[in-house]
């Protein structure tokens, strides 16, 4: 018995998605144009955010590109001026050359509505792109490249969208210096009615925040110190004490903060804040090997932490424009997003394959992309770094500018570097041994005084601050508990500020 084939019912036919023209308008381009040619100050209407590109006629895009270049050579821009930029174009020569240009400034009413033309051409050119974008999102989608998993297509097709929108704000510009005092005014105004008086985010240490005012909004700030030195130690306690801070006061002071931690796991941070907070070691609670009370102070300690908020995003290997896209979109949802921290910069990505061209010039995009995120979203960026093996070359092991890794570009870009330096950690690995040829007296001095300076910088922390475009240099002192990952205030009778 044979069975008959399945018949295949005949799909339906695909209605044909008629053609569209991309938007434009050619007469507001001859317009401009007409206005520039006939009065060149019309092209200081529409010179700032105008260029060739964004005209959908390329001839006419040529035109105005020439007379860019004439008139910011401070010449003047007519038929006569431009004719040997198009001795040898063949489309404008087709469309009568010299000739056609003067008969384009001569079509023209007036230059009134001429950046009003400007504003115009430049939307459609948005607009354009945004169905470039659009389109070629939708056919990478269909591919189905395995290489290229969606997540990775939707960051790319965000990254377009932030290059668009940037090139496309016209927003900037000049302020006039009365609404600049006012903003300063109310900065200082704010910071004045805090009990912190405290103009931007605070730390929490004391010290510090007399140096620094805070962290402040739209800064790059970077936080670099040699392994075991404490500098997520350090960038911890910063987050957590700007969150705590946030939801004791009601938002008054404080930030919701993002912690985007590229080296360690979430839970490796959040044992590390359990720790802090109940000074239950943090060794101890991995191990297992706390008691039954303490136990009870932990889960007590997790009730009041999970009411700070303290957000994790243990990612690793993320990119500038991956990690742009989920500040943005915390910084839209409802709790928001006052402080960013990344733990840390040299295990970020730029784009591209840059890491095997040039790091220098991947940390360099890095940086100039954690700037201008700060600067987007007004919130302060604290960015952790390494520094180079020169500290331990040198007898003072205190961090210096030239110290950072892919210095140039970290310190050109940063508004604040901070270096944590323990000078504990090198004093405990030197410790005196007797020489061949010395005295049994000598050795003995020798280790007492070992000894002595090992009291004196026992728990104790230094953050250097390298540089501070809005403030002092100079350096803070810490009191540093290893056991529990803690940096607190240090209370000294001769305390230099």
């Amino acid at each position: 018995m044979t069975s008959n084939p399945v018949a295949l019912r005949p799909s339906a036919p695909v209605p044909a998605t008629p053609a569209r023209t991309p938007p434009h308008n050619l007469d507001a381009e001859q317009a401009l144009l007409a206005a520039i040619l006939s009065n060149n100050l019309a092209y200081e209407k529409v010179g700032e955010f105008l260029r060739p590109d964004h005209f959908y006629n390329p001839v006419f895009g040529r035109i105005f590109g020439a007379i860019s270049i004439v008139i910011e050579r401070g010449q003047k821009a007519d038929a006569i001026t431009l004719r040997h930029f198009f001795a040898s174009d063949a489309e404008i020569q087709q469309l009568g050359g010299a000739d056609y240009l003067a008969q384009l400034a001569g079509s023209y009413v007036s230059i009134i509505n001429a950046a009003d033309y400007g504003h115009t051409i430049h939307d459609l050119y948005l607009r354009r792109a945004l169905v470039d974008i659009g389109t070629d999102t939708v056919n990478k989608a269909f591919e189905g490249d395995v290489a290229a998993p969606a997540i990775g297509q939707i960051e790319e097709a965000e990254q377009s969208l932030f290059q668009l929108a940037t090139t496309g704000d016209l927003r900037g510009g000049f302020v006039s210096l009365k609404d600049s005092l006012h903003l300063a005014r109310q900065m200082a105004e704010a910071a004045h009615k805090r009990d912190s008086h405290i103009s931007g985010v605070p730390t929490k240490l004391r010290d510090l925040d007399f140096k620094t005012g805070g962290l402040q909004p739209s800064d790059l700030v970077i936080l670099a110190g040699r392994p075991s030195m404490g500098k997520t130690a350090l960038a911890t306690n910063i987050a957590f004490n700007a969150a705590r801070a946030f939801m004791e006061t009601g938002g008054k002071e404080g930030a919701v903060t993002g912690f985007f931690s590229l080296e360690m796991s979430a839970e490796q941070l959040a044992t590390r804040l359990i720790s802090e907070y109940t000074r239950i070691p943090s060794n101890e609670i991995r191990r297992g090997q706390i008691r039954t009370d303490q136990f009870d102070v932990i889960v007590d300690g997790i009730r009041q932490l999970e009411r700070v908020p303290l957000y994790i995003d243990d990612t690793p290997a993320l990119s500038v424009a991956a990690l742009r896209t989920r500040a943005r979109r915390m910084k839209r949802s409802a709790h928001g997003l006052g402080l960013i921290v990344i733990d840390y910069l040299q295990l970020m990505q730029g784009a591209g394959n840059r890491r095997e061209e040039n790091r220098v010039l991947e940390i360099s995009e890095i940086t100039r992309g954690l700037k201008a995120l700060a600067k987007e979203l007004n919130v302060p960026v604290l960015a952790l770094s390494q520094l180079s093996r020169a500290v331990e070359q040198r007898e003072d092991k205190r961090p210096q500018l030239s110290d950072l890794r892919e210095s140039g570009a970290i310190e050109q870009d940063a508004d604040v570097v901070m270096f944590v330096f323990r000078e504990e950690y090198y004093h405990s690995r030197s410790q005196p041994t007797q020489l061949a040829n010395e005295t049994r007296e000598r050795f003995e001095t020798r280790y007492q005084e070992w000894m002595e300076k090992g009291n004196r910088v026992n728990n104790i922390a230094e953050v250097i601050i390298a540089k501070q475009r809005h403030g002092p240099i100079g350096t803070v002192e810490l009191h540093f508990e290893g056991e529990f990952t803690r940096f607190s205030d240090l209370e000294k009778r001769d305390l230099q500020m």
